[in-house]
């Protein structure tokens, strides 16, 4: 309730671009789970229908979405979800190396005994979740154990260039999770030792050897990381 001699200030569009952001969050978590699938229509009706929303913010979220690469605008087919060919993840991958290598020698020169936890703390998660066959929390769980070791680097920069990659990552990893799982656990795991022992030269090595070890998977397979 207003009080006398008080005035609400709202921000204008405040509540539209709420939603927006909600139901962008929507469409790219249904896209990285599965639920939309590589080469399935996303018309703006359906998604409308599917979200109990307007157009209007659909159609905003399939701009971003597009623009993640998550989504292709096809000629007299409109949106599609996107494919994970084998030039994707390759390219994916060339990235990650190059990011986490960087960012685990860095961590391993700055982490603070705060950070060595959360990320031991993910790992023990993640193995927990992968005894269990939770691999949908694998796969939440291993992104958010890269985003953390980035985060230890201290370097916002690497943080801010990051961010959207990890929606791809996800979306990788969590077709081949089962597979993938136990393997990058362990791998993690000796990542985290390295940190903790602040040992720049091992972190780095550690995190080219997971790195690789995920494309080599993800290649093979039906894709993990």
């Amino acid at each position: 309730m207003e009080l006398p001699g008080e005035q609400i200030v709202r921000t204008i569009g405040a509540d539209h671009v709420a939603l927006r952001e909600q139901v962008l969050a929507e469409l790219r978590r249904r896209i990285v789970d599965g639920e939309y699938r590589e080469g399935e229509r996303l018309t703006e009706i359906r998604l409308a229908d599917d979200f109990g929303v307007s157009r209007n913010p659909v159609r905003e979220a399939l701009r971003v979405v597009e623009a993640e690469g998550f989504v292709q605008i096809l000629p007299r087919r409109g949106a599609v979800v996107a494919t994970l060919d084998e030039t994707a993840v390759r390219d994916l991958f060339a990235v990650r190396q190059q990011l986490e290598t960087l960012a685990a020698g860095l961590a391993a020169e700055r982490a603070t005994p705060a950070g060595i936890a959360s990320l031991r703390a993910l790992v023990e998660q993640a193995a927990a979740a992968t005894a269990a066959k939770d691999f949908d929390r694998v796969a939440e769980l291993n992104s958010e154990f890269h985003r953390t070791v980035i985060e230890v680097s201290a370097n916002r920069w690497l943080v801010s260039m990051s961010a959207a990659m990890y929606h791809h990552v996800h979306w990788v990893f969590r077709v081949g999770a089962a597979q993938r799982a136990p393997h990058s656990s362990d791998e993690h795991a000796r990542l985290v030792d390295a940190i903790e022992a602040g040992d720049p030269t091992a972190a780095t090595e550690a995190a080219r050897l997971h790195v690789e070890a995920a494309a080599k998977a993800a290649l093979r397979t039906d894709r993990a990381g």
